[in-house]
């Protein structure tokens, strides 16, 4: 059995969840985790962030609920409001990343969502992903060319379709995959010790 965590990189939630995914995985070190892409704005839903009028306070809500941090840098880029959250791009930085370190991926996929929701970076742009890739120690040119590949491109579809096959319609979404078997066992928000319970149901207890 693994674990499959879909989530999106511009979705605020999921930026709240880092917390409950890092307790996770370190109660669970022998259990492999993969990270999907979700999409959640892509097509028509790619629209600037001063039309989203719930933002500021479902970010309140969010860092209420899970202690998350959105900073400066993200908070003056929200205010401004014309930046557009293309997860499509997310998506392909995502995939950047995990090919680089496939065994790092949930700990790339929060850097990421740090460098959005903290530091207010684009998630669009090759810099930023040179940035991470610098300060995780990894081959920024590498990094960088992967993202703006084709194969980049592709591997964000697959991460799509993916997502639509586990039946995940929110994010971000824990999926415990046992074969063809798949059972969420936290959607939107959870608590380590929740996703526990829900582990332990499944005859997956914590190892650590």
């Amino acid at each position: 059995m693994k674990l499959v965590y879909v989530f999106d990189a511009y979705c605020g939630w999921s930026h709240g969840f880092s917390g409950t995914l890092r307790e996770v995985v370190s109660r669970h070190p022998g259990l492999t985790v993969d990270v999907v892409s979700g999409g959640l704005f892509t097509g028509e839903r790619r629209v600037p962030l001063s039309a989203f009028g719930y933002i500021e306070k479902a970010n309140a809500d969010i860092s209420r609920m899970t202690g998350a941090v959105f900073g400066e840098g993200y908070r003056r880029l929200a205010a401004e409001g014309s930046f557009v959250m293309d997860s499509e791009a997310a998506a392909r930085g995502v995939a950047a990343l995990r090919r680089s370190a496939p065994d790092r991926a949930v700990e790339l996929a929060m850097a990421l969502q740090h460098a959005f929701y903290v530091d207010g970076l684009s998630l669009s742009d090759p810099a930023t992903y040179r940035q991470l890739a610098e300060a995780a120690g990894l081959d920024a040119d590498a990094v960088v060319a992967a993202f703006e590949s084709p194969d980049a491109r592709e591997a964000a579809e697959a991460d799509f379709r993916r997502s639509a096959e586990l039946g995940v319609t929110a994010f971000p979404t824990l999926v415990a995959v046992d074969g063809s078997r798949a059972v969420p066992v936290a959607r939107g928000h959870a608590t380590a010790d929740e996703v526990d319970r829900r582990l332990a149901s499944l005859g997956i207890p914590r190892t650590s």
